[in-house]
């Protein structure tokens, strides 16, 4: 197998030569850099990857941390992100984050001991304490799904959920529909994801617009996951006064939404219209109406984001904002209309010479 010191004597240069053609240093006269590239084809050398690395100054590694990877949506983003190193001269470290210590852990041991030449966090949203640490010009680091004011310092990828909620809810309202409840992860919990809040907020400011009255007893938080948000639908829809159309922040919530509707006789969307969120590959064959969110594409934009940060720093950090859409399919249908007309608190709307408190408490990113 040939080595670097093989190509330097055919070329008739010295080592140093050889390494700063194949770093594409611009300190090289192109008739010495065609000579040397001419040997490299000769001789068939290959760069030892460890040896380039070396001479970079680089990991040539991209770190990944991530909450749940195991979780669909999530899958997805890496998948968008692994397509896109795949083409690239960068390997792939992931880093599953399932508790709050093992975060703080992860962003100390990637970022401090500079495990990697970037790094992209996939929904995780950093506590201010943490600003400091991200920002660090050695160090590039990109958020994906993860939106928040204090946020602004750091290139990111978002998705608009905001929007995404105000659709499904106007989705609803649009078929005639007065009791809609929503059922999310946990708005307020320890990783502060901010998604679920957003698509919350949406959700807010459409009941507001339509003069309908926000029903606590209608929104059911818990851990996210299918069993858990069949338990939430069972609560809402025993309820005296039950919702005609639920919002599930995720495809995944919606699952256990349609299986508390069957347990408990009613049809969908006869009965209960069902609305997700996502778009994954199963809410087509379930036939679910869903928000579809870009998720490949989201973690394919960070990954790319990621690199031209890398190659050339922005002098001010970039935010792109992905859009959503409604997908319509057959779990949302007009309620029944004895359901339509069970009457409710209908409450003037909002307008801008009288704001709502929660479009004055809630951040819309």
């Amino acid at each position: 197998m040939p080595t670097i010191r093989d190509v330097a004597e055919k070329a008739g240069v010295g080592l140093g030569t050889v390494s700063r053609v194949l770093n594409d240093s611009p300190l090289v006269s192109d008739t010495t850099r065609r000579r040397v590239l001419q040997a490299i084809s000769d001789l068939n050398y290959t760069p030892s990857l460890t040896a380039r690395r070396l001479s970079l100054g680089k990991t040539m590694t991209i770190a990944v941390i991530v909450p749940f990877f195991t979780r669909p949506s999530v899958t997805e983003r890496l998948r968008g992100i692994e397509n896109t190193l795949a083409s690239s001269d960068y390997d792939l470290t992931i880093y599953n984050v399932e508790t709050v210590k093992r975060r703080d852990e992860c962003l100390q041991h990637v970022i401090r001991h500079e495990r990697a030449d970037g790094v992209i966090i996939i929904s995780l949203s950093p506590r201010d304490e943490d600003l400091p640490l991200l920002v660090n010009p050695e160090i590039p680091v990109v958020l994906v799904d993860a939106n928040h004011a204090s946020l602004a310092v750091l290139n990111r990828v978002v998705v608009d959920d905001v929007a995404g909620g105000r659709a499904a809810t106007q989705h609803l309202v649009e078929l005639g529909h007065q009791h809609i409840g929503y059922i999310s992860d946990y708005l307020e919990e320890p990783f502060n994801f901010t998604s679920s809040r957003d698509r919350y907020l949406g959700y807010r400011q459409i009941l507001e617009a339509a003069g309908l009255p926000f029903r606590s007893e209608y929104h059911g938080q818990g851990p996210h996951g299918r069993q858990e948000a069949y338990e939430n639908a069972v609560k809402l829809l025993t309820l005296p006064d039950s919702p005609t159309a639920i919002f599930a922040a995720s495809d995944t919530q919606a699952m256990g939404v349609l299986q508390a509707a069957r347990d408990l006789g009613l049809q969908v969307p006869e009965d209960l219209s069902v609305i997700g969120y996502d778009d994954l590959e199963i809410a087509e064959y379930l036939s679910l109406t869903t928000i579809r969110q870009l998720l490949c594409l989201s973690g394919q934009r960070g990954a790319e984001l990621l690199i031209e940060v890398i190659q050339d720093p922005p002098k001010e950090p970039i935010c792109e904002v992905l859009p959503t859409e409604l997908v319509v399919r057959g779990t949302t249908a007009p309620p029944k209309p004895e359901d339509e007309n069970r009457g409710s608190a209908v409450y003037p709307p909002a307008s801008l010479d009288n704001p709502s408190p929660i479009s004055q408490s809630w951040h819309t990113g």
